[in-house]
């Protein structure tokens, strides 16, 4: 265990131009407010931007508490003031409306001033029931309420823009934030039963910035009470909305590792009952799936000098494509339903890792999460234990097998963010969680280098996302016939052709397609009656049966 470096805190916060001009437009305000319509009012930005600035990091949010005063009131008037004494452009307010469902429990005001995302909100206090994470009751809060009931100590910190000075109510925010430690501003059972989704915030919050969790927190966090509120009243969106942040953050591998230490993954990765009893088998040890992330993070960390370094290549790939990694990590992180099957109300047959995506977590296709991630359990299937040495890989010709692995759908599809090397990637994660020792394992990625390699070589990390050389109308002009389904086994037959002659032409192409025609090895009559229902036959195994010889 590597021993935590303590973060750079600054004791004060250092203000861009544009922040410390904002300030003082706040403060000026204020005083108008007091002298013109005597109303009194203070200015407090909080969380995310005090805890950011305080560790050197910059921000562009701004959140701006109000004592004794409604957010759009005084953004209304702010802007107004703007205009017509300092003839200042303000984006147009947008009101966003109360929403207890979506964390929303007041509304706030939106706009953006000097290039800064403004949020205007008054400070507050609530009272939740027991059944609820809903607030009960929402009223004007002292920055002491507003500060209790937030997540955590470092999140509940304030700057006092009249007196340009940072605000620790808590007293306990600073001295936390120094000492790189996630806490909650109140006992943490009674902040996780007002809201469970906190513990999910807390374990975000813990990997974004390397911070150790409160003995306190973590007792709380595994309390059956808390786990079954945060599996049954937090809306899955939610849920699914933190992980996708966990997992685009700095370290998605301590975020798995914690929810798997806190004993959390049936809360967060949530499968409802009546799916999981109706499964093909029970879900894998929950273990498996953090050491998946785990060979995954090695992978990916190794140098060019460690025997289990990944193939520059498939590493540069995953660490460079938007995305990539998180989507990585997000599926390693689902490996215990892995293999896992069953039948929904239609009939057809759908897999525990996509129903843990789509309602477990209610994540679709941004990312390619949800059609990304079932494909990459699909290629490692399709990708287990390859090898230049197989058979299967060396006929009609090494090229076009291999050519003809990469492009099946669920290995490399631009469509469904699949490509080939985070495809390889992930096969090669799957099969080392199963790897008995680093003998083994070592053999096995020098195994899938070697195949990334000779892809290269051949050229076929450009070829797989190469079209057709003919479309299905030129095709069916070469045969003289009508265009029909047809045509779909034959392109696949053309991209075959065009695999065994990178350097080939159109025009050569259409003289081998007649030719084969003309020598009777492609039976059209067969193909048609294959790919228009009157035989249960598969076009593209049709495309290359006995009837195209090669």
């Amino acid at each position: 265990m590597t021993t935590r470096i303590a973060p750079a805190v600054r004791k004060v916060i250092q203000l861009t131009d544009a922040e410390d001009h904002l300030c003082t437009l706040l403060d000026e305000f204020t005083r108008h407010l007091q002298e013109n319509k005597n109303i009194t009012t203070a200015c407090r930005i909080n969380g995310g931007w005090v805890r950011d600035k305080l560790l050197g990091m910059d921000s562009n949010d701004i959140d701006i508490c109000l004592t004794d005063m409604m957010g759009v009131a005084f953004a209304e008037g702010f802007v107004a003031f703007l205009s017509e004494q300092k003839d200042l452009r303000v984006h147009k307010i947008a009101k966003i409306e109360s929403n207890p469902d979506q964390s929303k429990h007041l509304e706030t005001a939106r706009t953006t001033l000097l290039g800064i995302d403004l949020d205007f909100v008054n400070l507050r206090s609530e009272e939740y029931a027991e059944d609820s994470r809903i607030p009960t009751e929402v009223k004007f809060g002292t920055p002491l309420e507003d500060a209790l009931r937030r997540d955590l100590t470092i999140n509940a910190l304030f700057y006092n823009v009249h007196t340009r000075s940072v605000e620790d109510f808590t007293e306990k925010g600073l001295d936390d934030l120094q000492n790189g430690i996630i806490r909650t501003p109140l006992p943490p059972r009674e902040t996780f039963l007002d809201d469970p989704l906190r513990v999910i915030r807390c374990i975000r919050f813990a990997s974004r910035f390397g911070f150790e969790m409160d003995s306190n927190l973590q007792q709380a966090a595994q309390l059956e009470t808390i786990q079954d509120s945060l599996a049954q009243k937090i809306s899955r969106e939610r849920v699914g909305e933190e992980i996708d942040k966990m997992m685009k953050g700095q370290d998605p591998l301590r975020s798995i590792r914690i929810i798997n230490d806190l004993k959390l993954y049936k809360s967060i990765y949530h499968v409802p009952p009546q799916i999981t009893s109706i499964a093909s088998s029970t879900p894998k040890p929950h273990d498996l799936s953090l050491r998946a992330a785990t060979i995954l993070h090695d992978l990916l960390s190794s140098t060019s000098e460690d025997s289990m370094s990944l193939h520059p290549t498939l590493r540069s790939y995953v660490l460079q494509e938007p995305g990539c990694k998180a989507r990585l990590f997000l599926a390693a992180s689902l490996y215990s339903y892995h293999g896992i099957t069953y039948t929904d109300a239609k009939g057809k047959e759908q897999t525990l890792v996509k129903c843990a995506i789509q309602d477990g977590l209610k994540l679709g296709r941004q990312n390619h999460y949800l059609d990304g991630i079932p494909a990459l359990y699909s290629a490692s299937e399709l990708l287990n234990g390859v090898s230049l040495g197989q058979d299967k890989l060396k006929m009609p010709s090494e090229r076009v097998a291999i050519g003809l692995l990469l492009r099946q759908e669920s290995v490399h599809n631009i469509n469904t963010g699949s490509q080939w090397a985070s495809s390889l990637v992930f096969s090669l994660v799957c099969e080392l969680v199963s790897a008995s020792g680093r003998e083994d394992a070592s053999e096995c990625v020098q195994r899938y280098n070697s195949f990334a390699r000779r892809v290269e070589e051949l050229g076929l990390d450009k070829a797989v996302d190469a079209k057709a050389i003919l479309d299905g109308q030129a095709i069916a002009r070469a045969m003289n016939e009508k265009p029909g389904p047809w045509m779909k086994a034959m392109v696949n037959r053309v991209l075959e052709w065009q695999l065994e002659h990178p350097d080939g032409s159109q025009g050569d192409c259409l003289a081998w397609l007649k030719e084969e025609k003309s020598a009777g090895r492609i039976d059209l009559k067969e193909l048609k009656a294959a790919t228009m229902g009157n035989k249960r036959v598969n076009p593209d195994k049709a495309a290359s049966s006995k009837k195209i010889k090669r």
